[in-house]
């Protein structure tokens, strides 16, 4: 199973989602008030007290965390390569939701206080994964097609 270059690929898939939930993806500071969106929350800093919400901006998070599941998931079912091309696809969706929801997030808050600040590691750990799902996918399909040509060949 470790093997396979695909499993390589799905583990790094997974561990970029999960990464990405600790990292933030949009932090700005001005006037002494410090705004940081992680994917799990958003918080603000004000004079050493700090306020935090949650809703809706853990949606992010749980769909990272979906994708990071659903990519180790894929890693088992080895045999079955059908059902693997199949998570994959899933896999690809939630983790592009993901990321929709953080960019839709953060510049929402970007035009809500006026201020631009810089965007964090969370928004381009996705894009890695999905880059790996999507390489994890073609070595998928080609380990399919040769087993097909095989069976053809008997």
């Amino acid at each position: 199973m470790w093997q396979r270059k695909q499993t390589i690929f799905l583990a790094l898939t997974g561990g970029l989602m999960v990464l990405m939930i600790f990292f933030p993806a949009w932090v700005a500071e001005e006037g002494g008030i410090k705004h940081e969106l992680y994917p799990l929350h958003y918080s603000v800093t004000e004079s050493g007290e700090k306020t935090v919400t949650y809703f809706p901006y853990a949606i992010s998070a749980i769909l990272a965390a979906a994708a990071a599941t659903l990519a180790f998931l894929e890693i088992g079912k080895f045999e079955n390569r059908m059902a693997q091309i199949k998570m994959g696809a899933l896999n690809s969706l939630l983790m592009a939701g993901s990321l929709g929801a953080l960019v839709y997030f953060a510049t929402q808050l970007i035009e809500r206080n006026q201020m631009a600040g810089q965007y964090g590691l969370s928004l381009w750990l996705p894009a890695g994964a999905m880059i790996s799902n999507m390489v994890a996918n073609r070595f998928i399909r080609r380990d399919e097609k040769l087993v097909r040509d095989s069976e053809r060949i008997r």
